[in-house]
């Protein structure tokens, strides 16, 4: 949209050249300064407008999660509201909208981030616990579902076969199977996200990690000559995600000034699913639905711990950990709060890496400049 100013009003834009924003590395950098500083402005006068309305009440299957929880009662949530405006506000001035994927995956964003803030005001305005979780998965699995289907109408559009890759191995066809799959990836990607975010600061610091991964991998897959010299699948067009991606990490940074330790607002799951489902439809465009599990390895073990427990309890009567999700079983091992977000941080940061190491150990050995075109200008 910025580009379109510029071209439009020549004389008030003469010393900015609007070719320079073609190129996405600097549209996600100026998009991750935007989206943290509407963030931040943002922050304030939203949090002091839930906590007039909507206060966190603490519940928990546990006594001992609720008494360490205490302090934190009556808390502003939904915090995700000002998470998912500085993101989407800062893609719409930087980003390309002519690129068919940053419609949709905005879209997804927003219509889940919907579906969570429903779910908080039920939770907040009644006696309920929130939504069903029924009517929860059915909400998420339709908007899932519309995002896996356009996401496959554009790649097929420009010749993209529908497969699945998986890391080392290579590359399969899906079919028929993909728009499912593709839906699977989205709604679990969403849901582990909200079972991570328990304790301050701790979805938000790995998303980080996770969103600038996926950003790398957006943008070397949308570049024909990352993607060869890594051999990786080129998607032509998923570049734009790493605007996208880049976008979110500057509000998450924003959305961190005011939710660590001790939180003056939690994100609610406004901002859980929307920011879960957004980093699922990234890696179904980038291809790399499989390296998610990598790349998001803190929430896949944070929902792998929920679901061990109900199966252990439903099937033998035991309990494998102390509580599920993972980061409450380390709080009542006594583990203070600060120290299980630092470590759960560092853990995700370290899954990006690997998660990116990877991608050299399959790549064929070749000289990445015999790819590049003599003016570089690929590289926007």
């Amino acid at each position: 949209m910025l580009i379109t100013l510029l071209n439009r009003c020549p004389d008030a834009w003469r010393f900015v050249d609007p070719s320079a924003l073609d190129k996405i590395t600097l549209r996600a950098a100026l998009a991750a300064a935007a989206s943290f500083a509407v963030a931040l402005l943002l922050g304030t006068p939203v949090i002091n407008w839930l906590a007039r309305r909507f206060r966190e009440p603490i519940k928990s299957a546990s006594t001992a999660i609720e008494k360490l929880h205490a302090p934190k009662a009556a808390t502003p949530t939904m915090g995700g509201l000002f998470v998912l405006a500085g993101l989407a506000g800062s893609c719409l001035m930087f980003g390309d909208w002519t690129n068919a994927y940053l419609p949709l995956a905005m879209g997804a964003m927003i219509a889940l981030g919907a579906v969570g803030a429903y779910d908080d005001c039920v939770k907040l305005t009644t006696q309920r616990r929130g939504l069903g979780g029924r009517t929860k998965l059915i909400a998420q699995s339709a908007v899932a579902v519309a995002a896996a289907a356009a996401i496959a109408h554009v790649q097929a559009s420009s010749g993209a076969a529908a497969t699945i890759t998986f890391p080392l191995i290579g590359q399969f066809e899906l079919g028929l199977a993909y728009v499912p799959w593709a839906a699977l990836v989205i709604v679990a990607s969403s849901n582990a996200v909200n079972l991570a975010d328990g304790l301050d600061g701790l979805a938000g610091g790995c998303l980080i990690s996770a969103a600038l991964a996926i950003a790398v991998l957006a943008y070397a897959g949308g570049h024909a000559g990352w993607a060869d010299y890594l051999g990786i699948e080129h998607v032509p067009g998923a570049g734009e995600m790493a605007v996208a991606a880049a976008a979110a990490v500057g509000a998450l940074l924003g959305f961190l000034w005011f939710n660590c330790h001790p939180a003056q607002v939690f994100m609610g799951n406004t901002g859980a699913l929307g920011l879960g489902g957004l980093l699922g439809v990234l890696a179904v465009v980038a291809r790399h639905e499989l390296l998610l599990v990598v790349i998001a390895g803190v929430f896949v073990l944070e929902a792998a711990s929920v679901i061990l427990q109900v199966a252990s309890f439903r099937l033998r009567g035991k309990r494998i950990f102390r509580c599920a999700p993972l980061h409450h079983h380390f709080q009542l091992a006594g583990i203070p709060e600060g120290k299980i977000v630092v470590r759960f941080w560092i853990a995700g940061a370290l899954c990006a890496i690997v998660a990116l190491a990877s991608l050299k150990f399959g790549a064929r050995e070749q000289t990445f400049d015999a790819h590049l075109p003599t003016n570089h200008t690929a590289f926007r």
